[in-house]
Parts: C-alpha cells; sequence; structure tokens
C-alpha cells in the first residue's frame, strides 16, 4: 500500500483574494441577490468575457439545470468536467447525453495527471487509506490546473444542500478569480420543476437511488429522509472533496 502523503490541505495553502476581488464580489453579490439563475450567468460573462469564465459540472445528480441555463444564455461557454477515473460509467455516459441534447459546444474532460497516481496512488486504494489526498491528486489539482486560464467560474451548489454550503452567496472571491453560484438560491422543488419544464432526463443512477453521485468508491445510496449528500464519503467525516475549500489558484 502507498504511504500516505500529507492531506490536501496542507499541500495546497489558500491564495488570499485581493482586495479589488472581494470588493467586485461584493458589489456583484449585492447586486445579483435576488437575480434569476440565467441572469446570473450573463452577468458572470459580462464581468468575466465568456472566454475567461467557465462552468465547472459533476454532470451529477442535479447538473442538468445549471447546465441548461447555462446553454440558453451561451452554449459555447467553456464547461470544465473532471474525469478521476473512479467515476461510474453512467457518469460518463450521462456527460455525453447532455452535451448532445443541450448543444454544449466548449466541453472540456480533465484527468488526473499519470505521474502522480502512478507515485501516489499505483494501487488504487488510497480513496480508503487517506480519501483527502485521494481527492486532492484527482480533483483539486486537476481542477486548479483546469482553471489556470480563467478568470471566473461557475458551479451548481445550492444552500439547501446544507454543511458548509448552507450560507453560500450568489458571487464570492475564489483566490485570484470570482466564483459564481447561480443557483445558491434555488430549492429542491424549483430543481425538480425545472427538470420537468424543461424536459430533462435524470442522471441514470437516481432511480437505483443515489441522490449526489462522486467517484464509486466513495458514493453510496441514501435512505429515504437522509440529506442528499449523506451517500458521499458515508461514516468518513468528510463532506467535500476540497475543491469548494482550497482556493484553485
Amino acid at each position: 500500500m502507498t504511504t500516505a502523503a500529507p492531506s490536501f490541505l496542507s499541500q495546497s495553502p489558500e491564495t488570499p483574494s485581493s482586495s479589488l476581488i472581494v470588493a467586485e464580489a461584493a458589489e456583484l453579490d449585492r447586486a445579483l441577490a435576488k437575480a434569476s439563475p440565467g441572469e446570473i450567468i450573463a452577468a458572470a460573462i459580462k464581468a468575466v468575457g465568456r472566454d475567461r469564465l467557465a462552468v465547472v459540472s459533476s454532470f451529477g445528480t442535479e447538473s442538468a439545470a445549471l447546465l441548461k441555463i447555462a446553454a440558453d444564455v451561451d452554449p459555447a461557454i467553456p464547461v470544465v468536467f473532471l474525469d478521476t477515473g473512479w467515476l461510474f460509467e453512467e457518469t460518463l455516459a450521462y456527460r455525453d447525453t447532455l452535451t448532445k441534447l443541450l448543444g454544449l459546444t466548449d466541453v472540456r474532460t480533465i484527468h488526473p495527471l499519470n505521474d502522480t497516481l502512478e507515485r501516489e496512488d499505483k494501487d488504487r486504494d488510497l480513496w480508503f487509506s487517506n480519501p483527502d489526498q485521494c481527492c486532492f491528486i484527482r480533483k483539486v489539482e486537476p481542477l486548479a490546473r483546469a482553471l489556470s486560464s480563467f478568470d471566473g467560474w461557475i458551479n451548481g451548489r445550492k444552500r439547501f444542500q446544507g454543511g458548509d454550503r448552507a450560507a453560500i452567496p450568489v458571487v464570492e472571491a475564489d483566490g485570484a478569480r470570482l466564483k459564481f453560484n447561480p443557483l445558491a438560491n434555488a430549492t429542491l422543488e424549483e430543481l425538480k420543476a425545472l427538470y420537468a419544464t424543461m424536459n430533462l432526463p435524470p442522471h441514470p443512477l437516481v432511480a437505483s437511488g443515489f441522490t449526489s453521485i462522486g467517484c464509486m468508491p466513495c458514493t453510496s445510496r441514501t435512505l429515504p429522509g437522509e440529506d442528499p449528500r449523506a451517500g458521499r464519503w458515508r461514516d468518513r467525516g468528510k463532506t467535500e472533496c476540497g475543491i469548494h475549500v482550497t482556493k484553485t489558484s
């Protein structure tokens, strides 16, 4: 078994946001506090520029709504997808389905570095011995690499998901970038209505009891009444992969 490396938190010190980025994020957050998701994405494009803005999507259980809204605003907006090497085949197929259905023209699939995997996870058991480090080499570092040419990014977090997400703003400073959360104010009922009105296909694993889907070893089904993310890193004392904790610059 590979010796556990230091956690991602010790390897990736946060990059402080400049006062200008903090001020711009705060101004945009105030202006967009009650805006619709589509208005927020349009404002993000205006503030950052389409070629300098990326949508980061897991193509998970709630991803289609954000991607549909983004595609309606501009189908050429870059979409970053992290293929960790541990994803369900259904997730990869769902990526292809939604890309075609929504007419997305710039979906970029990002992979972990082979040299890093060979050095730190040769036996593919790091998810068990050190899940934080596994997330770092398979998600945090690849995302930082993918976003190096962008000045802003959009993600699909919602306040109703609870935990660290319960108080997220609509716009925040994230290191040297602006980070937009267009669905921050959305409720679960509103998301369900979006899927119905937009005729969006669900993730194939939803019917099997998965309410939040990540990598295969660290994703389990949820029981009725459980938090939607209860099946992620179950019983591991972990609730986030790190991309929304560690600064990406």
